[in-house]
């Protein structure tokens, strides 16, 4: 069965796959946090921070995180911009957001699609997306949506998973994430979801495409910071700003 569920959402195009995806984020949000702690070692929270730090956000600002889930996100963005600041919270599926609402960090919360942002453009200082982009059928598209709704000179900062460069550490983590993870999100009765995870990276974009998408959608500066013996990967951008006043003042 978990094999059916992986190919009928690698084979879906556009709409089906957002909905087979949407499915099975609606099915593990009530336990979504805590597997995420387990597989983590609650580390996930660090690289978090240091991802919003990235952003170089100041109070006063307005940050968004798209696809963001149970909205672990939030709170170092809130953070980040004082209560003064704005944050708000994208995500197309309504249980995650039902979790996201009760830790309080956002002051808006919105149901709505990565690649069609219900965001003016051009109006948030920041935009984090964690563990999303990889779920995203059109990632070319949600990353012109990114670019689009940020200021002039804003930045952009992606949070993943990643296949490690070393093949000795590659196999290693594929070892674990094809084995041990399914059996961990079995105990909860989720081993569709957490078969898919592992599946999932091994398919996704490397770091040169991700990049070459970003620098498409017109963002500049754009790089990359492996952590976790490159398991995990944060992928950085800023909006163009031809003025060079916002970029300037937050170097």
């Amino acid at each position: 069965m978990a094999t059916q569920v992986e190919e009928r959402i690698w084979t879906a195009e556009g709409a089906r796959k957002r909905a087979t995806v949407q499915q099975m984020f609606a099915e593990i949000a009530p336990t979504y946090d805590l597997l995420n702690g387990m597989m983590s070692f609650s580390l996930h929270h660090r690289w978090r921070t240091y991802a919003v730090s990235l952003l170089k956000l100041q109070p006063g600002d307005s940050a968004l995180d798209v696809c963001c889930g149970t909205g672990d996100f939030l709170f170092p963005l809130r953070k980040a911009v004082g209560t003064a600041g704005h944050v708000a919270g994208v995500d197309f599926c309504a249980p995650m957001l039902a979790r996201a609402s009760e830790k309080l960090h956002a002051n808006i919360l919105a149901l709505g699609d990565a690649c069609q942002l219900p965001i003016a453009g051009s109006s948030v200082h920041g935009v984090t997306v964690g563990w999303g982009i990889r779920n995203v059928p059109d990632i070319d598209g949600a990353h012109r949506e990114i670019a689009r709704v940020l200021k002039p000179g804003g930045r952009f900062v992606s949070l993943d998973m990643a296949r490690p460069r070393n093949r000795a550490v590659r196999a290693v983590s594929e070892f674990v994430f094809n084995s041990i993870v399914p059996r961990l999100g079995a105990l909860f009765g989720k081993t569709q979801a957490y078969t898919y995870l592992p599946k999932s990276t091994q398919r996704f974009w490397t770091r040169e495409q991700l990049a070459a998408s970003m620098e498409s959608a017109g963002m500049v500066e754009v790089g990359h910071r492996d952590l976790m013996f490159g398991n995990i990967c944060i992928h950085y951008g800023r909006k163009a700003d031809p003025g060079g006043t916002l970029g300037e003042t937050r170097e």
